[in-house]
């Protein structure tokens, strides 16, 4: 039998003494055209997200205590009213028509709509980490980026080839095998589907809940990475929970090759027109109640059960909601992505 991430990550952080490895599903909230960090009230936003957590989410979100603004969750901890987003997969097929990406639940959680999975991880030598405060917000990874560098030094954006015996998941470490872990979107059909992978900087300047960028106020180690506890650079001294996502993209169903572009290239796309993968990315707004996180990264918690921590089956979960505010086709057999208006998606 295969173990699961969290088994596995427990194996690999005996002797590192990790404190905690919180790993829990988030159904999705809603899927639109909307990004209340990069382009707060902009509506429509450039281009499409998945979206999971508390439903404050809307084209703008004031920049407070987020948990005093939310009153529901698709996440399975009820008191993670936080905000988590990724930019959606597309197919696009031989004829320049293209169709949204499916995700569906990772291998052991059960329940999500869709969604993805969330990790918060202490740190793996036993030092304190600070959990985020109201207000904090974050971006990892560049939507414009189309070729390798940046956070991808790091290991902090990945994808996953599965076969068809791990569709779902599998037992391996994020980013740890080379010969199914690119930085890239794969270049051959993958029987069991993709896994994306975003990690989020772990290192905070302790002063300010957001920057302009969106990544100033945060830093990646100054050498090493959070998992062999490199050390934060001055400028940015806190040390954080490591954030990280896991999106499970069901491309199984795409992989007639005769609907593969004729030069059997790649054929998805990210929806802000991205077909390399470099520029995959996540944001994130907390929205924690009260101390609850703090309390879970130094109890020791370990993956979606947490005795500090109130959770909630997924029948409740999933009647969380919000009102879209896009009025326009995300789904289905469509002539562009939407926000990329290229006729057939020649971008």
């Amino acid at each position: 039998m295969l173990l699961n991430t969290v088994a596995t990550i427990a194996l690999l952080t005996q002797g590192t003494h990790a404190n905690a490895v919180l790993r829990f599903g988030c159904s999705q909230i809603t899927v639109e055209r909307l990004d209340p960090l990069v382009n707060p009230s902009v509506n429509p936003s450039p281009h499409v997200h998945q979206v999971v957590g508390g439903n404050a989410f809307n084209a703008f979100i004031p920049e407070t205590d987020v948990s005093q603004i939310a009153n529901c969750t698709t996440c399975s901890f009820s008191e993670d009213l936080s905000n988590y987003w990724t930019a959606n997969m597309y197919f696009k097929a031989r004829n320049g028509t293209f169709k949204r990406v499916p995700q569906i639940p990772n291998r052991g959680l059960t329940g999500e709509t869709g969604g993805m999975t969330v990790y918060y991880t202490s740190a793996y030598d036993n030092s304190k980490v600070t959990a985020f405060k109201p207000g904090f917000r974050m971006l990892a990874g560049d939507a414009s980026q189309r070729a390798n560098g940046g956070v991808t030094k790091w290991n902090a954006i990945c994808f996953r080839c599965y076969s068809a015996k791990n569709f779902g998941g599998d037992n391996g470490a994020p980013c740890s095998d080379k010969t199914v872990d690119t930085v890239d979107l794969p270049k051959k059909a993958c029987a069991g589907g993709i896994r994306t992978t975003i990690r989020f900087p772990t290192c905070w300047d302790g002063k300010n809940l957001d920057s302009p960028d969106h990544t100033s106020h945060v830093s990646y180690p100054a050498t090493g990475t959070f998992e062999n506890s490199g050390a934060c650079p001055t400028t940015h001294p806190v040390k954080l929970p490591q954030l990280m996502f896991e999106v499970i993209w069901d491309t199984t169903t795409f992989n007639d090759k005769s609907l593969w572009p004729a030069d059997g290239s790649q054929p998805f796309v990210f929806s802000q027109g991205d077909n390399t993968g470099y520029g995959q990315h996540g944001d994130y707004v907390f929205g924690w109640k009260g101390d609850a996180l703090q309390k879970a990264m130094d109890g020791s918690c370990f993956g979606a059960t947490c005795k500090t921590l109130k959770s909630q089956a997924f029948t409740d979960a999933n009647k969380c909601a919000v009102t879209s505010s896009v009025n326009e086709p995300v789904d289905g057999w469509l002539t562009s992505i939407p926000g990329q208006m290229s006729p057939l998606g020649r971008m």
